[in-house]
Formats: C-alpha cells, sequence, structure tokens
C-alpha cells in the first residue's frame, strides 16, 4: 500500500481551489501503474514522490493527467512543495521532467520559478473557428491588443482572449469544433481569460486529455505571460498579475503570477499561491508487468 495525500490548491480554504493527489514513496512504480493510480483518482493531476536523483535537492517527481503524463504542471508544484515543507519556511528543489523547479515556502505560501520561459508556437488559432469551439458570438473572441495564440513552456496551450466575464461566463466546449480547433492549434488545451479590476480571470478546458474543465492551472498561468507580453499588456521590470480561476465551477481559485521584463524581454516567471490538506489514506499498488522507466 501507498500513502496518498489530498490538498486543495491555490486556496486557503478547504473545498476550493484545485484538487491534487499526492502519492508518496512512489519510487517502485512504473510508469504504466503510475497512470493507472491517476486514472483511479480522476483528479486533473496526481503527482508521484521519489527520492531525488541528486541528494542536493528535495525530490524527483512525476506529474498525471488521468490520461497521460506531463513534464510540468503549477499546481502540482505548490500542493507538492508545501507538503514537504512540513509547514516550515524552506526551500524546495523539486527534480521534474521539465527540469529542476525550485518553490520557496513563506508563512504557508508556496512561490516557483517556471523551469522554461514560454515560446510561440507555430499553429493555427482561428478566432471563427475558436468562436464555434467555445460556443460564442464572434465578435466575442479578442481584445484590444490581444488575439489567440498558442504559447509552451512545458505544456502548451492556446491562449484565448474573450470580450467581457458575460462571455468568459458563457464558454463551454462544442464538438465537432473543439477537436478541428486543437487539432488546428497542436495543443488539447485552451486557457480563457478576460481583464477584471485586479488582474485576469480565466477558465481552462482540456476534455480530451480528460480534464472538461480545470479550477487552476499553474502552468497556463505562468505561460500567459508570454501572451501578455506579446499583447504589449506587461512593463518593464516586474509585473505582479493577480489571476482568478475556479469561479464558475463554484472551485474560487486565486494565483498569482509574477512576470520579469527586462529590455522588453521575459526574464522569469514566478507563480505563488497557498494549499489546503484535505484527506490522506492509501492506496493498493495496481499490477502492471510494464518495465520500469
Amino acid at each position: 500500500m501507498l500513502e496518498f495525500h489530498i490538498w486543495d490548491v491555490f486556496t486557503d480554504r478547504a473545498f476550493s481551489g484545485n484538487p491534487l493527489a499526492i502519492v508518496t514513496g512512489a519510487d517502485g512504480l512504473t510508469t504504466a501503474q503510475m497512470q493507472i493510480i491517476a486514472q483511479q483518482f480522476n483528479l486533473s493531476e496526481t503527482i508521484f514522490v521519489m527520492a531525488p536523483r541528486d541528494a542536493a535537492n528535495t525530490a524527483r517527481v512525476r506529474i498525471f493527467f488521468p490520461t497521460a503524463e506531463i513534464p510540468f504542471a503549477g499546481h502540482p508544484t505548490i500542493g507538492c512543495a508545501l507538503h514537504l515543507s512540513g509547514g516550515a519556511d524552506v526551500r524546495i528543489l523539486l527534480e521534474e521532467e521539465a527540469g529542476l523547479v525550485p518553490v520557496e515556502i513563506r508563512s504557508g505560501r508556496a512561490e516557483f520559478t517556471a523551469p522554461k520561459l514560454p515560446v510561440a508556437q507555430p499553429g493555427q488559432a482561428d478566432p471563427d473557428l475558436i468562436a464555434r469551439a467555445t460556443d460564442l458570438p464572434a465578435d466575442a473572441i479578442g481584445l484590444p491588443g490581444h488575439q489567440p495564440a498558442i504559447w509552451q513552456g512545458g505544456p502548451a496551450f492556446l491562449y484565448v482572449p474573450v470580450r467581457d466575464l458575460d462571455a468568459l461566463a458563457a464558454a463551454r466546449p462544442i464538438q465537432p469544433f473543439w477537436s478541428q480547433a486543437m487539432q488546428a492549434a497542436g495543443v488539447d488545451s485552451a486557457y480563457l481569460y478576460t481583464p477584471v479590476k485586479s488582474g485576469y480571470r480565466a477558465r481552462m478546458f482540456s476534455p480530451t486529455a480528460g480534464i472538461p474543465e480545470d479550477p487552476a492551472t499553474g502552468s497556463a498561468s505562468a505561460i500567459l505571460a508570454g501572451q501578455l507580453l506579446a499583447s504589449h499588456a506587461l512593463a518593464e521590470g516586474e509585473n505582479r498579475i493577480p489571476l482568478e480561476q475556479g469561479i464558475e465551477m463554484g472551485r474560487a481559485s486565486r494565483i498569482d503570477m509574477t512576470a520579469v521584463v527586462e529590455a522588453g524581454e521575459l526574464r522569469q516567471i514566478r507563480v505563488a499561491g497557498c494549499a489546503v490538506p484535505v484527506a490522506q489514506g492509501k492506496i493498493r499498488i495496481p499490477v502492471a508487468q510494464v518495465t520500469k522507466s
């Protein structure tokens, strides 16, 4: 039996934010066994904790959607680091598939530095097709200076600016247009956003990856910095941007993203948030005759 812990991430209240399963002592698991366990929890992401390859680091981790492994994700990084900190103010170093991710813990709040800076991708982001895919009128897609685009920084997302909060609330994936839009963009996830007084409110849909909607997406929040810089929405120096997500799901989340711009280029992206434990237990090790990786 393996120990697991459930944390709600990007919130300071239980039963809000984004639920995360943390499986500890996972060193002996195969990739197939990890995938089976992630399917069993059926949360947006499950993180598996192992001994680090380098003793100077805190832990090696692997992160899974219900359908596939991903190289990096924000809410597992935040939740896992807070779990491993034991409530202390400490620096956690996580060996993720995308690279080494440092996380600073201060007063029950974690902040990680993104392992990769976002890079624009060449897929198609046709506003008319996106409108059909999200069940929105064509004039709801886009903002002054902002147009849909694809960005990658580990995972990749289609970024879709929408007109206002009403349009954001009305959005929903509609087939077959959704699959057509994702195929054209070369991704399986779309991050919709619109300005609010304090920053931006967002929704993230990824139904083909087993995530109908995500209450808080830390990786997409980090990569959003690339979209905002390209849209001339970031200033020189340190930009602190509060992000709301999960409101429409009844799982309110608060993500704080900091983008550092020097000479018109992104130099660093940090994402911060809180998390609270809500459950713990043990789970059986599934039988899987697959070579360990």
